[in-house]
């Protein structure tokens, strides 16, 4: 049966039609792009490296293998895979945002780092990668920027070897109630400001801080990698809710 057709797109909290929001969004990170890595430490403390510390030690990269880095960006997952995973691994960095990717690379000659890296610009909803090719796909803060997620987590599965790994960081819901305030004050109040003082953009962080109140509950994530055919879907809150782990596999 034919996949229905999203009509309409959560911008924040703003509906507006796929296709505007995809311009919307990569107008967004065309904005932040230069900054982006900056105001990550300074938004959680640097925290955020040590919840993708955690996905790469799930991940466990072993030689050999080849990751897609979706939403990408600036390389930091990408850096770390291939770090870990050593001798003959390779890594596909796709955004799509060439102004992210220009950072990337950036950062790449930086570290020195320009063998066995690929950047690709282009939309999560359709990937330029051949199906069961790569070993691993991970997304760190960018499901939430995608204008349609089901169609992304299919094309997660149809580049997955069988046996490969699917691994989602992103921001969550947190339950318990005295957090739950600290962190809404804090993102509602102190981030749009942040970011008008750090990057010159308060409305690209107003929309970035909307956009994890829009995207699906850890248990509605699971549900719709299954529906994509990802098995053993799973998810694990980190720092309290903040943030989430989502694993699923190709079998």
């Amino acid at each position: 049966m034919a996949r229905k057709e999203t009509s309409e797109a959560d911008f924040g909290f703003r509906k507006v039609a796929p296709e505007e929001h995809t311009r919307l969004v990569r107008g967004v990170f065309d904005s932040v792009a230069k900054r982006y890595d900056l105001m990550n430490d300074l938004m959680s403390g640097g925290v955020h490296r040590l919840w993708k510390s955690a996905l790469i030690e799930r991940l466990a990269p072993r030689p050999g293998q080849t990751l897609l880095d979706v939403a990408g960006g600036t390389g930091d997952i990408a850096r770390r895979f291939l770090d870990r995973a050593g001798m003959g691994s390779s890594a596909i960095i796709c955004d799509l945002n060439e102004s992210m990717l220009r950072q990337g690379r950036d950062r790449a000659l930086d570290h020195g780092r320009l063998a066995g890296v690929e950047f690709v610009c282009s939309n999560a909803e359709s990937l330029p990668v051949a199906s069961a090719s790569v070993d691993a796909y991970t997304i760190a803060f960018g499901l939430r920027n995608v204008t349609r997620i089901p169609e992304a987590l299919a094309e997660a599965r149809r580049v997955l070897k069988p046996g490969g790994r699917f691994l989602c960081l992103e921001f969550s819901q947190v339950a318990t109630p005295w957090l739950k305030r600290a962190y809404d004050l804090y993102s509602f109040q102190v981030l749009p400001r942040l970011g008008a003082w750090v990057a010159g953009d308060r409305e690209s962080y107003q929309y970035l801080v909307e956009s994890i109140r829009r995207f699906p509950s850890r248990a509605r994530l699971v549900a719709l990698m299954e529906a994509a055919g990802l098995e053993q879907a799973s998810a694990r809150p980190l720092s309290g809710g903040i943030a989430a782990l989502h694993s699923g596999w190709r079998l």
